[in-house]
């Protein structure tokens, strides 16, 4: 297993977000969180990348393991060299910077030019736009292609896992589908992906298996095909 959450409950305050939480996710697994607003996905999701503090919730109780190894408590940082990055949700790209600055900062563990030149090229590949703009300010890129800047910022570390914070938010079709077309190469790739996403249907198109969020906590949990075929899935988040 490579992440393994094993009975999280997080708190805000007095209030509780999440309650007895377990997620488990495979080497070269996509595993999508999905569920309504509020119920605690993306919670879940900074639990389990060192993003909770005093201020933004703590962890009362439950363990949290990658590739075997207890990960509770670390830093970001420290998940980062581990093989953990995060696309985080609304993007975050550096406006100010270049699409090229912006992938050098997701390198800067990298022990060489030559390696990040590497991983530059790697992104380059998946997102050939970006080669395209390298030079240009990511302030003044659309939506969509700061979205595949993000992406490519959390890649050139090669991560083991790479976790997606509400990816399809403020996207076009288009690019929600081209995104989605993307997530599915990088897995088949090797990397594994975590994905929390209101667009029920689309996580649910590309992943090997989900959980249902609600309220706190996970309502249903399986694999694609069965969570697709379930009347409530469809009744809630499908529209049918």
């Amino acid at each position: 297993m490579l992440l393994e959450a094993k009975k999280l409950t997080v708190s805000y305050g007095n209030v509780s977000a999440l309650r007895n939480v377990s997620i488990q996710v495979d080497g070269f697994e996509i595993v999508a969180l999905i569920g309504p607003n509020g119920a605690g996905k993306s919670t879940a999701l900074k639990a389990m990348c060192g993003l909770l503090d005093a201020v933004n919730g703590r962890i009362e109780s439950g363990e949290i393991f990658f590739a075997g190894k207890s990960i509770r408590g670390l830093r970001t940082d420290q998940l980062v060299k581990m093989g953990i990055s995060l696309v985080p949700e609304g993007r975050r790209v550096f406006p100010s910077m270049t699409v090229g600055e912006n992938l050098e900062m997701g390198a800067y563990l990298l022990a060489s030019g030559q390696q990040s030149a590497v991983k530059e090229r790697n992104v380059f590949e998946l997102f050939p736009v970006l080669h395209e703009r390298q030079k240009q300010k990511a302030g003044t890129l659309s939506s969509g292609e700061q979205q595949m800047l993000a992406i490519g910022r959390a890649l050139m570390l090669k991560p083991k896992l790479l976790m997606a914070d509400e990816p399809s938010l403020g996207l076009s079709p288009n690019y929600v589908d081209l995104i989605f077309d993307k997530f599915v190469e990088i897995n088949k790739n090797g990397t594994a992906i975590l994905l929390v996403e209101q667009n029920a249907r689309m996580a649910l198109d590309i992943c090997h298996r989900g959980y249902v969020f609600e309220i706190g906590s996970i309502a249903l949990e399986g694999a694609k095909d069965a969570l697709l075929r379930d009347e409530r899935i469809k009744k809630a988040f499908l529209g049918a």
